[in-house]
């Protein structure tokens, strides 16, 4: 599908650029470019792949500059980069906004400039109903790409993809408590019942392919993930590695929901089923006071949020299986 096209992955040197670079190093595809602003990252990866298909830009979204000089040719952009940390936005929500709002905008305005055929968004379950600084910076950077869209007649494609945990990803529990296990330390969690999202690194990839697929302008898209507690997730991993480690319960942290939802209820109203996943078109009604404050819809009365808690729920072993698709887990594994 993206035969002797160009990619720009910005944050490209993360997890899932990473699953990116291995999905697509070995088509014809023509170039892959990774704008981000970690030079050391940059040249373990370059160093690794050893690959003149991909080229490297040191650079921040947050600098028009860096963003439009390395789209010029481009056909197509994953923008992947973004400050995820909750309790780091939560300390710092300027610098959330500035790298996930306004490095939004400025992909946004790159890509308009340079004409490139479709810029795909990555989102998370965090900006639905918000209540930390993450979320809400990911909300809103879903609403800069959307209200571009609805403005935007013809051109480039903005679309995007809301997903949850993906497992193993960088600062993520399962690294964390595979390491408590490892040193046979106690395993911290937050609450036993809270309920996450799981997917793999191939999911997300996947979700984003569909969309560049079937994306049409404003689009959302989210795949239907199943969830485990935390409780299960670390049960699954000490038989994994047959570890007698201690559960500790260490009580949810600032800016943690107990559930993560997907779709809000008035967006699951007017969500398209396609399968695995749920296509959310734009909202494109103009500033007609009288459509969105007089003029209702009965289904978002009846409709219920699409959440961790009310999809399909992980046993141990389901969740055992998950896990070991992983390839952090299969290293883990080998090395004890």
């Amino acid at each position: 599908m993206f035969s002797n096209k160009t990619l720009l992955i910005t944050g490209g040197t993360g997890s899932f650029g990473n699953a990116v670079l291995n999905r697509f190093l070995n088509t014809d595809i023509k170039e892959i470019r990774i704008l981000s602003r970690d030079e050391k990252k940059q040249e373990d990866l370059r160093i690794r792949l050893n690959n003149s298909k991909v080229n490297f830009y040191i650079g921040d979204v947050r600098n028009y500059d860096s963003v439009q000089s390395a789209m010029a040719g481009v056909d197509y952009v994953f923008h992947a980069a973004a400050l995820k940390q909750v309790p780091s936005c939560e300390f710092y929500p300027m610098e959330a906004i500035r790298t996930n709002v306004l490095g939004a905008e400025n992909v946004l305005n790159a890509a308009l400039q340079h004409n490139v055929e479709k810029t795909i968004f990555l989102s998370t379950d965090k900006a639905v109903y918000p209540i930390n600084a993450m979320g809400l910076s990911k909300a809103l950077m879903e609403k800069l790409f959307v209200a571009k869209a609805r403005l935007t007649k013809e051109g480039p494609v903005f679309c995007g993809t809301r997903y949850g945990n993906v497992m193993a990803s960088r600062g993520s529990v399962i690294p964390l408590f595979t390491q408590q296990i490892k040193e046979n330390k106690p395993i911290t969690i937050t609450d036993p019942n809270m309920t996450r999202y799981m997917m793999t690194l191939d999911d997300a990839v996947d979700l984003v392919l569909f969309a560049y697929e079937n994306g049409n302008q404003g689009d959302r898209f989210v795949q239907k993930s199943p969830a485990a507690t935390i409780e299960t997730v670390a049960m699954a991993l000490k038989e994994l590695f047959n570890s007698d480690t201690e559960i500790k319960i260490i009580g949810t942290r600032h800016g943690e929901k107990m559930h993560e939802t997907l779709l809000t209820r008035e967006e699951k109203a007017i969500a398209e089923d396609c399968g695995m996943y749920f296509r959310v078109p734009p909202d494109i009604r103009d500033l007609n006071y009288n459509k969105y404050f007089v003029e209702g819809e009965t289904e978002i009365s009846t409709a219920e949020d699409y959440n961790s808690s009310n999809t399909t729920r992980l046993n141990v072993e389901e969740t055992k299986e998950l896990l070991l698709k992983l390839d952090f887990i299969q290293e883990e594994l080998k090395h004890g």
